[in-house]
């Protein structure tokens, strides 16, 4: 790996590059304090290009007065590590004075319909100091493709737009936003964060993640979409708001109605860290995987499922919650579990509604004909009844297709019993997680606990928990049972971060390395 630390070393290995046919070069542009979200633009860029460079500098020109450029992070030796790691040819390093030298006065002035608004609104000069050194270093590279993070989704708005606009040739290339293990978008200003001020901080992906929710049911007026971001945000006393949005991808105007794609961007503060994150909608192209978790009872398959969910920035539909919600309606109207004509007219009939509930004990918020029942479909007599419930054909179709509704667009991850062999057998991957007994019958008495649930005796547990596979294996219509191209992952030791990582793993042997 070469270091190069001069505009006039960095030309002259272009050169050298360019007088080979067909030999494309990659550009990756960071300030530095690389993370794992750098890495996966490291990594795709190097599996698209024959020549890889990636430069670490810090753009003053693109820090306010106040801002934070004297104290921003700079670990270079750790950075040129990972680097090294990922196969990089070339890190260019230059000093600012090397890219600034006495004299240079040029600046790239953006369209001001694409930096008058978001952040722009705080950040008066940032977006022409990035346009600025971004076109000077691509016009140095000549790059093929120059990949950002979405997570900066104006600032890679205002840089194609430069780009089209003063035609330079190199194909800017966006990423998926990756996410740290509790959902928040990866961030070099992290590390500015509390541990109390990072609880806190979580509300902003859960809050755009509401939007998404929302948005998969067939909302589409902006201003609810958005009231919905706002109300989670409005919850935690000690962040600030400094604004919620939903504008088109490219030309950031505001939306008022969401009938095709969007972006619903937000920026806030945590103490003195501003952090920005946004959810893209109907984004079918980085939004088309569809990951089906299967598994017993008591696997972990709805906790995995939705912190994987979080990494990846998918829709966690969480089927399981829709099968409760069925079976805590019947329960209430005095319907036998075993009747499957009234069961099955009951669900035509119902509306269900779900909703992410992050920062509470219960992973899914779920309303019935608009009354909230998060709490009441997790109780003891809905557990024991939900198998017969959904046993029935006709309760099965009717949410089969709404599940089927919701994830026909990709970048969905839904877990249940029969989610990659009835569901969606098309699943770009397929997982059976499973576990020992006694593993799960534990897990469920620390669930139980956990949700302030009376917790039975424990051998009461692993008879409900061996009953409970019975019935799920051996109902006449989709029973749980392993798909053929399913990857099974046995549990019994590991945590739940541990399985959430094995599974971020095979999503990107799988699914990334086959769709780059």
């Amino acid at each position: 790996m070469k270091i190069i630390r001069t505009v006039a070393g960095l030309e002259a290995y272009r050169r050298v590059r360019s007088a080979v046919a067909g030999l494309d070069i990659g550009l990756v542009m960071t300030m530095g304090a690389l993370h794992a979200g750098h890495r996966s633009l490291i990594a795709r860029a190097r599996r698209e290009n024959a020549a890889l460079v990636v430069s670490i500098f810090v753009n003053p020109r693109q820090f306010g007065p106040n801002e934070d450029l004297a104290r921003y992070p700079r670990p270079i030796d750790s950075d040129l590590a990972l680097c090294r790691d990922e196969g990089v040819d070339v890190v260019f390093v230059p000093e600012a004075q090397e890219l600034y030298p006495p004299g240079f006065g040029t600046q790239v002035l953006p369209d001001p319909a694409l930096t008058s608004t978001l952040c722009g609104l705080s950040r008066p000069g940032h977006f022409q100091g990035v346009a600025t050194v971004v076109a000077k270093v691509i016009n140095i590279v000549q790059p093929a493709r120059t990949y950002f993070g979405q997570k900066d989704a104006q600032q890679v708005a205002v840089i194609r737009s430069v780009c089209r606009d003063l035609n330079l040739s190199s194909r800017i290339v966006a990423c998926p936003i990756v996410r740290d293990s509790d959902g928040l978008a990866l961030s070099s200003r992290n590390i500015y964060l509390s541990p109390a001020e990072r609880t806190t901080a979580l509300a902003l992906p859960a809050a755009l993640h509401r939007s998404l929710a929302l948005w998969s049911t067939g909302e589409r007026q902006a201003t609810v979409l958005e009231a919905a971001v706002r109300e989670r945000l409005a919850s935690e006393a000690n962040l600030s708001v400094e604004y919620v949005a939903i504008v088109d991808p490219d030309g950031l105007y505001p939306l008022e109605q969401v009938q095709g794609r969007a972006l619903v961007a937000a920026a806030v503060r945590v103490g003195t860290t501003r952090l920005i994150d946004n959810v893209l909608l109907g984004q079918s192209e980085q939004r088309s995987s569809i990951i089906a978790i299967d598994g017993p009872a008591g696997a972990g398959k709805s906790t995995v499922a939705r912190r994987l969910a979080l990494r990846l920035g998918f829709l966690y539909i969480d089927t399981g919650a829709m099968y409760r919600a069925v079976t805590w309606k019947a329960l209430t109207l005095g319907i036998d579990p075993q009747d499957g004509e009234r069961l099955s007219d009951l669900t035509r009939r119902m509306t269900i509604r779900l909703a992410p509930g992050y920062q509470s004990a219960f992973p899914t918020r779920v309303w019935v004909d608009g009354e909230e029942v998060t709490r009441q479909v997790r109780e003891e007599a809905v557990s024991l009844a939900v198998s017969a419930v959904s046993s029935h054909p006709g309760v099965r179709s009717e949410l089969v297709d709404q599940q089927r509704r919701l994830g026909k667009l990709g970048g969905v991850i839904l877990d249940g019993r029969d989610i990659g062999t009835h569901v969606f057998p098309e699943a770009d991957l397929k997982i059976f997680l499973t576990a020992a007994v006694a593993v799960r019958a534990q897990r469920r008495a620390e669930d139980l606990r956990a949700k302030g649930l009376p917790v039975p005796d424990r051998d009461l547990l692993e008879e409900q928990i061996r009953s409970r596979d019975e019935q799920d294996s051996s109902r006449a219509y989709a029973p749980l049972r392993k798909a053929t191209d399913a990857i099974e992952v046995v549990t019994d030791h590991f945590s739940i971060q541990q399985t959430v990582e094995r599974l971020l793993a095979l999503y990107r042997e799988k699914v990334e390395g086959d769709h780059p």
